[in-house]
């Protein structure tokens, strides 16, 4: 029966139910290096999460004249993290898992968009320290304010369906989307986005493109006084990909008080390590957790299980990326 490789971990239940069906399942984490010497020869599919890269070099030391993987799947939905390309080149599909962390990481971006509106992080920082700051922490409400969202895929309208129901007006930029029905007013330049907007949640993919795509020229542009006329100043979110948010830029924007707040759950190195970011009060983060909760767990797990059991069976699934 085929062996797959489960590198950066998975739900029980999705192990149990592929083990149910025969196949041999290894639960342990494959260094870079370990992986370009032909760890994964040995194994017919390999699933991982962010914390494993499959470069084109590591994908082909993967094959072997007998076999090795003929199937990649990404628990998540970032795929940026593998040769997509490579892989196609040797007849591996590829497969990642887009709705079942949706609910979780809409949470985490309207979680980080109230925190920092209302100085929450600040709020607890401050009162650890014994510093009742109730007369510094004033904040502002992101009802009436304009909330842009740079991508309009499945995370991001449902980040637009809670905004909205907070009463912000909600506009998109998605060259590749229409945004059809969406209630969301649409842009077709990324930097009118910008001068729209005091409130920017990033759902983009990290490209070429998209690579520093908010930065500070961007940043310069937004108004700092919401649709209401409150002086509520810049905000930007980001639980997307690192790199999509020029850090440096944003750390002169953060300097400035161009950019009143900023929240990322993710960065352009993880972990993050020694940031400037850390040193203000204005920035918070949390660690690359906007897919973390009991429920996007045990949803992704059981949809990757299904689908190394669709691909076992049939030789194919109906949902690859290749």
């Amino acid at each position: 029966m085929a062996r797959i490789a489960v590198t950066d971990g998975l739900s029980h239940k999705a192990i149990a139910m592929l083990e149910n069906e025969g196949y041999e399942v290894e639960v342990r984490h494959h260094e870079p290096e370990e992986i370009s010497n032909g760890s994964l020869t040995r194994f017919d599919a390999v699933v991982i999460r962010s914390a494993t890269k499959l470069t084109a070099q590591q994908i082909s030391s993967s094959l072997t004249a007998e076999g090795g993987i003929r199937f990649i799947g990404r628990a998540g939905v970032g795929v940026d993290n593998i040769d997509i390309n490579e892989a196609t080149k040797y007849g591996i599909v590829v497969c990642n898992t887009p709705g079942a962390s949706t609910r979780s990481v809409v949470e985490l971006t309207i979680g980080h968009l109230i925190a920092s509106t209302r100085n929450i992080a600040t709020a607890d920082r401050n009162l650890r320290a014994g510093d009742w700051a109730k007369k510094r922490l004033r904040g502002s409400e992101i009802g009436g304010k304009r909330l842009g969202l740079l991508g309009f895929g499945r995370i991001s309208r449902g980040v637009a369906q809670a905004a909205r129901s907070f009463g912000m007006e909600v506009h998109a930029y998605d060259p590749y989307v229409s945004g059809e029905n969406s209630e969301a007013i649409m842009h077709n330049d990324v930097d009118e986005i910008f001068r729209h907007c005091t409130h920017i949640s990033v759902h983009c993919n990290l490209t070429d493109e998209t690579r520093n795509l908010v930065n500070l020229d961007r940043i310069s542009l937004m108004p700092g006084i919401g649709a209401d006329g409150i002086e509520c100043g810049n905000h930007i979110v980001s639980c997307a990909r690192g790199g999509i948010v020029d850090e440096k830029d944003a750390v002169k924007a953060l300097e400035t008080g161009q950019l009143r707040t900023l929240a990322l759950d993710v960065f352009d190195n993880e972990p993050l390590g020694d940031s400037p970011l850390l040193d203000f009060d204005s920035f918070h983060g949390t660690p690359h957790i906007a897919a973390s909760t009991l429920e996007a767990q045990s949803r992704i797990g059981i949809e990757m299980a299904k689908l190394l059991i669709e691909f076992f069976e049939t030789g194919e699934t109906s949902t690859s990326l290749n």
